[in-house]
């Protein structure tokens, strides 16, 4: 993988968040490509509960001060910086005030999920993209892990689908067991229809509960893979039928081998 320019855009990653099965995926796969002679970048959201001093999170001006367009509203864009320890890998971190400040990731101190987890889905997305225009940088392969990360795929496909930058870049999803109860809210569909993605594409978010986000997002993609040993059955049909490449669960020891060959042979 030497030299290949891999995007991973991710919900959470350590060790900025707590260790959950995406946040370790998150950071031992883009290592591991790093190892490689890979070059890379990594994208997550700057929740509030990321401690900026302790990481040593810094804004970077000429990335920041563009207004996102979320369902009609301005909504100012913060690019922040920090490098893993030891690992000499980037890490950018969208940031707003309005999505991002408060002291949790998706939910409440009562585990009650944020009413616009819809925006900061889209808003994080487009901040992705639109940072990434600004950087120059060509991707071969987008990576997204998580399902705050789930509408790049469907943005890529639609409201940037004339953006040069990424002709030639593949879309790679890693699907996760890791989910929320009930759905997000019932709007998002409208939300994203706003910004001019057909009502046929995003069909599967009328109820936009986490079974149906990542199938809008498989379907938005180049290729799968399933990151988690217990994926619901649904899903897992949903992907071996989906007519895209797949990668199935490949366990902690043996995935770096299995990951480097599914990029090289199924998907660039």
């Amino acid at each position: 993988m030497k030299d290949k320019r891999i995007l991973y855009v991710s919900s959470e990653v350590v060790p900025y968040l707590a260790e959950t099965e995406v946040s370790l995926m998150s950071y031992d796969v883009p290592k591991m490509i790093n190892d490689q002679g890979g070059q890379i970048r990594i994208f997550m959201p700057r929740y509030g509960n990321i401690n900026e001093r302790r990481h040593q999170l810094h804004e970077v001006i000429r990335l920041s001060g563009m207004n996102l367009v979320v369902n009609d509203l301005d909504m100012p864009l913060i690019i922040k910086v920090a490098s893993i320890p030891k690992e000499r890998i980037q890490v950018y971190f969208i940031d707003n005030d309005e999505y991002f400040k408060r002291k949790a990731t998706f939910a409440d101190e009562e585990g009650v999920m944020y009413p616009d987890n819809d925006e900061r889905a889209i808003f994080f997305a487009k901040g992705v993209v639109e940072t990434v225009k600004k950087l120059n940088w060509v991707p071969d392969i987008i990576h997204v892990h998580g399902w705050m990360a789930a509408m790049l795929p469907i943005y890529l496909k639609h409201f940037y689908k004339n953006e040069a930058l990424f002709s030639e870049t593949k879309i790679v999803t890693s699907v996760y067991s890791q989910s929320f109860d009930g759905t997000l809210n019932v709007e998002m569909i409208n939300k994203v229809k706003f910004d001019g993605v057909p009502d046929d594409a995003i069909a599967d978010l009328e109820i936009p509960n986490y079974e149906n986000i990542i199938k809008a997002t498989i379907k938005h993609s180049d290729a799968v893979i399933i990151a988690s040993e217990n994926l619901s059955p649904s899903l897992t049909k949903f992907i071996e039928s989906s007519g895209k490449p797949f990668l199935p669960f490949a366990p902690k020891d043996a995935f770096a081998e299995a990951y480097t060959n599914f990029y090289r042979n199924e998907v660039l």
